[in-house]
């Protein structure tokens, strides 16, 4: 028995045939959603049905009752497990298909079984159906009948598991349903007979369709869980992995031999000169370059797709995901032996493959391939920074006589200096030494677990969106006119406290009020909501905050002026602040001038990750690795106020989003877009086209002014510009001017001298102060003779023990030197010296050459001081410095350090 069809066929076109299958049964085709969708519950997209789950909780009403997907998924719960086995990667594929209230388990089980089982030469997968095996839930005779009548599946091939197999709920509550997985038969090479109950090597899962029909009121692990009742509408839910599909179709043994992944391998295999798979043939150590070579193949394209879509490496959160990929990547490279850059060479092979079906990977490769080179490039220097510290780690392990590297060194390097484990394993083995792996593997699960028990407190955080979803419902969505005017004359629908209807609002009181028109921008795409003020008969409400809970409807949050309001007054009038809308569409212009200033001067990988702007202020992050000169801020600048004097046209207009991207349109990384229809807002044509909802000016010149005020780094790979706007821009200058103003009278200069007259100052300054410290250190240098003097004599060594208020812990350590060197010879000498300063010690050590050969050491005598002190130290035998923070206990520290010396 075999599970291949007759003809190969590629993972695009598997992608392809799926999709136009279910478009062809009445499906809405929606293109994937960012990896980086927004959730409050999850870091990364992590299957096919997330971009959809507004509308299996109800949240939002779906704008199509079938829809068909091929998702882009990552899960990272498990990185380091990646490619021990051969079934599972971080990043993935999956293909599905989504009924909201429409057909149900016949439908889905009807168009799977013509997909899978379909002729290729009509568009199927052309599987034997003698191959497919399928389960379901015991008690689920609807979907047993249903294979039975639809695929004539016997029942010794419909095999019934139970709640942890299939059943699917998102683990919290909301809605959830029994399930049938699909199974392919891969032939009695690959195991026991007996279906998936027997083995699921041999029977792989390709697709499993979910039946959601039941609302559950609490869940407490995937087999446990209340039913509050069923659904008010049933939908289904189905995800079929592609990567599994895609090599049973083309006769491989796993989803790393596949036409996209198993490249990046072959070419893996030219650079370091080992084969995958020896291990065939039994060569020695053969497994763990397969799994090597796999680790590399899945990262790579992994961080591929995350970089596509916005991801740059940092230290926490997707950033730090990205980094762990890319170096890991980098590091079993060179555990295959090959030392020089490695993601030049791989990167590019996958960028090939998945550009079939991916085409922003190929036009947006200057972008990632410049964050990809440089995290390599960084992590090459923290490579060689890691081996001198792992050298020293080395030296105080033997110097101590153990042969072991402690497991909190070992979790040291790993979490604070990026050093991987299974490179401190192999070095350490090098060295003839050990890791306590077991002491690092516990503090790398406390970590996990204390990362799990973080996701676990975010986890169903979902906003009660009940009632706002009961307000639409009943009224249908706000007529929203924030676009076309300022006032408006609107009718209450709902006045809301806490989440609850009231019937009024007294004087002082805040609430939430739903109009059923407004003129009110509700906040988003980085924009501030209005300002402004609802009026109504004896009263008047301050809006506070706008925004959008669900899709469609605009909620206001008030704050009562004066009077009380009903909620059935019967008219009232919203009246937006023209100021704050003036300014606010200054500063959302101004955004998107900045921005394509910034890719002109920089070019175009310089692409916003973030906006922020409210009247007369803006924020703008992008990816960019270095800081930017002042020569390129100062152009960016000149560039933004070149377009407001040339006085750009601004106009928008709607269309579908692919149109829009043909188009030219940029798009946000991370924000979701209405598929069916996107407003692009342009400034002077293709000079600056993007997809944006925000209000904007009608000519460039009406954003007034763009004054940059910063430029600075938001972590790794991210910076920010900062600019003012408007009247706030024209203040600006004028406080400068005011400045300059003063300083010219100050100096008695002109304004175009004081930079040179400022500078003047300064480096005479700079020259006074060195005269000062100059004078400062003689001074403090002829103390050294008498202190010298004044060494007593302590078990044949001479000793100075000495305070010294007033004296930095630099001061302690230049007159330290200097009364050692007065009295060098062939006598021991010590010479210990604490200083006070601003209630905090400074302790230095210093001895000669005959002291030391007398088995003294300046570190053991800081270590005899310092806890006097409330603090640590160290250092050589010849010289050692601490500190401390109790500077009333330095009597008693040099006490016992002429103690030590006595007894030595």
């Amino acid at each position: 028995m075999t599970a291949t069809p007759d003809r190969y066929l590629s993972s695009a076109e598997i992608r392809s045939r799926f999709l136009a299958h279910f478009e062809a049964r009445g499906h809405t085709v929606v293109p994937s959603a960012s990896l980086l969708l927004d959730d409050p519950n999850l870091l990364f997209v992590n299957a096919g049905m997330v971009p959809f789950k507004p509308y299996f909780l109800g949240q939002e009403t779906p704008p199509y009752k079938r829809a068909t997907s091929v998702q882009k998924c990552v899960r990272t719960l498990d990185i380091e497990e990646v490619g021990k086995t051969t079934r599972h990667g971080t990043f993935f594929q999956m293909n599905g298909n989504f009924s909201f209230g429409d057909y149900f388990k016949e439908g889905a089980i009807q168009y799977a079984w013509e997909l899978i089982t379909g002729d290729q030469a009509d568009g199927g997968f052309g599987f034997d159906p003698e191959t497919v095996w399928v389960t379901v839930l015991p008690e689920d005779d609807e979907a047993r009948d249903a294979w039975k009548r639809i695929a004539g599946l016997p029942d010794e091939r419909i095999q019934p598991r139970g709640l942890k197999d299939n059943y699917w709920n998102m683990g919290v509550p909301g809605p959830g349903g029994p399930c049938s997985e699909i199974y392919i038969d891969r032939g009695p090479e690959f195991g026991a007979d007996g279906g998936p109950e027997a083995d699921e090597d041999r029977f792989l899962e390709i697709w499993n369709l979910v039946f959601m029909q039941e609302e559950l009121s609490a869940v407490r692990a995937k087999d446990d869980f209340d039913i509050a009742g069923p659904l008010p509408s049933k939908n289904i839910d189905t995800g079929m992995g592609l990567e599994r599909v895609a090599y049973l179709l083309q006769g491989k043994n796993n989803m790393y031999e596949t036409d996209v992944i198993f490249p990046v391998i072959e070419r893996a295999e030219e650079l370091t000169g080992k084969k995958y798979g020896a291990g065939a043939s039994g060569a020695a150590g053969a497994d763990i370059d397969d799994v090597r070579f796999r680790v590399i193949a899945d990262h790579v394209r992994s961080s591929l797709m995350l970089i596509s879509d916005g991801v740059t490496p940092g230290n926490e959160g997707r950033g730090y995901v990205l980094r762990r990929l890319l170096r890991r990547a980098v590091r079993n490279v060179r555990l295959l032996g090959y030392d020089a850059p490695a993601l030049p060479e791989l990167l590019p092979v996958s960028r090939d493959r998945m550009g079939e079906s991916y085409p922003e990977l190929v036009t947006g490769w200057d972008r990632i391939a410049q964050v990809a080179f440089a995290e390599e490039e960084a992590f090459r220097k923290t490579l060689q920074a890691g081996t001198q510290i792992f050298d020293l780690a080395a030296v105080e392990v033997k110097k101590a006589g153990s042969t072991t590297i402690s497991g909190d060194k070992a979790f040291a390097l790993h979490d604070t200096f990026g050093f991987p484990i299974d490179l401190t394993l192999e070095m350490a083995s090098e060295a003839g030494l050990a890791v306590d792996e077991p002491g690092f593997r516990q503090l790398m699960g406390e970590q996990r677990e204390r990362a799990k028990a973080d996701a676990r407190s975010k986890k169903g955080h979902h906003a009660d969106t009940g009632v706002y979803r009961g307000i639409l419902d009943a009224n249908g969505p706000t007529e929203w006119l924030a676009y076309e005017t300022l006032e408006t004359e609107s009718r209450p629908l709902a006045l809301l406290r806490e989440g609850a209807a009231v019937t009024s609002l007294g004087a002082g009181e805040i609430g939430e009020l739903v109009l059923d028109r407004t003129p009110f921008y509700a906040e988003s795409g980085g924009q501030v909501a209005d300002a402004g003020v609802i009026e109504f008969e004896g009263g008047t409400l301050e809006v506070l905050d706008v925004q959008r809970p669900v899709r469609g409807l605009v909620v206001h949050q008030v704050r009562v002026v004066d009077g009380e309001l009903p909620a059935d007054a019967s008219l009232l009038h919203a009246r937006v602040d023209p100021d704050w809308r003036t300014g606010a569409r200054q500063a959302h212009s101004g955004t998107h001038v900045i921005h394509a200033a910034l890719r002109e001067v920089l070019g175009p990988t310089a692409l916003q990750s973030g906006s922020y702007n409210r009247p007369g202020y803006l924020r703008l992050d992008f990816g960019w690795l270095n800081a930017l000169a002042p020569d390129q801020v100062r152009e960016i600048e000149q560039v933004a106020n070149n377009a407001l004097r040339a006085d750009l046209p601004v106009a928008w207009d709607y269309m579908t989003l692919p149109q829009a991207r043909d188009w030219g349109a940029l798009a946000l990384f991370g924000e979701t877009y209405d598929d069916t229809k996107v407003r692009v807002v342009e400034i002077g044509g293709p000079w600056s086209r993007e997809l944006c909802g925000g209000t904007h000016v009608d000519h460039s010149s009406q954003i007034g002014t763009i004054v940059v005020t910063g430029e600075a780094s938001v972590g790794s790979g991210n910076r920010r510009i900062e600019a003012l706007t408007g009247v706030e821009g024209f203040s600006y200058l004028a406080r400068e001017r005011d400045v300059v103003s003063q300083l010219s009278t100050l100096l008695k200069a002109q304004p175009d001298d004081i930079v040179g007259r400022v500078g003047d100052l300064v480096e005479r300054l700079k020259q006074s102060e060195k005269e000062i410290e100059k004078a400062r250190l003689a001074q403090l240098l002829s103390g050294g003779a008498a202190l010298a003097g004044g060494a007593v004599e302590v078990n044949g060594v001479r000793l100075v023990a000495q305070r010294l208020d007033g004296a930095s812990g630099g001061d302690v350590r230049t007159l330290a030197t200097d009364v050692r060197a007065r009295l060098s010879g062939d006598t021991p000498a010590a010479v210990v010296l604490i200083g006070a300063v601003d209630g905090k010690a400074a302790i230095v050590a210093a001895l000669n050459d005959a002291a030391q050969a007398r088995g003294l050491a300046a570190g053991d005598l800081v270590r005899v001081a310092a806890p006097f002190l409330d603090g640590k130290g160290g250092g050589k035998a010849d010289m050692a410095q601490g500190g401390g923070t109790d500077v009333t206990r330095i009597d008693e520290a040099l006490a016992a350090i002429t103690a030590a010396i006595a007894s030595a």
